[in-house]
């Protein structure tokens, strides 16, 4: 009998099925099908063993024999992914840890959407006890290049959309410190795309500044902008650090994985 640990509770109960999620695992690591001795030696199974399971896999469609001898994984696969993905909302997979990191730094977390030359504001977390704060209203919308998360979809945009968005909003500003001309807007953008960050130093209201992190789906693609609003003298750099560990939860959750991780 093995001796209980910590770990115990992330390795299945039953052998077999500890077997199936390692030969997932190596399907799922290549494109192409797969001989089934490169199964065994991958995993360390028999082949007889591997070849047993594999054959139960694809009778439930999990698996499939593109010629005698070889796999990958089975059309049953995308199915249920798809199933997940379809319940997975942005919103839902944010709200508890931004609620997380409103604890830790006792400011405002905003999640904010892109729409069409604005953001919007889709979700918040906040406390009415914490004292002065910058809360944005769920709903409430502003101009791209105004708000730290507007810079983030900019900056990923190509420079002949860039041009377009300048010419059709003609780059209005709020405060003193908005970015109103088109080369300082883009070498913002060539620093947001350098740091992966981004920051509103007043640019939207004065007395407020902004930094914001992207968040990614599946597909790599910038789908929303997590953000801290805090009073200009109060906003914390060293905050980065955590706003840039709760967009990477998320992402983990909409199934991001950086390009260099993706088969």
């Amino acid at each position: 009998m093995k001796k209980s640990d910590p770990d115990s509770l992330a390795t299945p109960a039953v052998q077999v099925i500890e077997r199936m999620f390692a030969l997932m695992d190596v399907l799922a690591s290549r494109e192409d099908a797969i001989s089934l001795k490169e199964i065994s030696e991958k995993t360390g199974l028999h082949p007889s063993t591997a070849h047993r399971i594999l054959n139960d896999l694809a009778i439930g469609r999990f698996v499939e024999r593109s010629q005698p001898g070889s796999y990958r994984l089975g059309m049953r696969m995308l199915e249920l992914g798809n199933l997940v993905k379809g319940r997975l909302n942005v919103r839902d997979a944010a709200l508890a840890p931004m609620r997380e990191l409103h604890k830790k730094i006792q400011q405002p977390v905003n999640l904010s959407l892109r729409q069409g030359d604005e953001i919007i504001y889709v979700e918040r977390a906040y406390s009415e006890r914490s004292g002065m704060q910058v809360v944005r209203a769920i709903g409430g919308r502003a101009p791209l290049h105004l708000t730290s998360v507007g810079k983030l979809f900019l900056a990923a945009d190509d420079a002949t959309r860039i041009r377009a968005y300048a010419t059709r909003t003609g780059l209005h500003g709020q405060t003193k410190n908005s970015i109103t001309q088109l080369p300082a807007l883009e070498r913002e953008l060539a620093k947001v795309r350098q740091s992966g960050f981004s920051q509103d130093n007043e640019e939207l209201e004065l007395g407020v500044r902004c930094m914001a992190c992207g968040i990614y789906d599946d597909q790599g693609k910038l789908v929303a902008g997590l953000s801290i609003s805090a009073p200009a003298g109060r906003l914390d750099d060293a905050w980065l650090s955590q706003l840039q560990a709760t967009a990477k939860q998320i992402c983990d959750t909409l199934g991001f994985a950086p390009a260099a991780n993706r088969p």
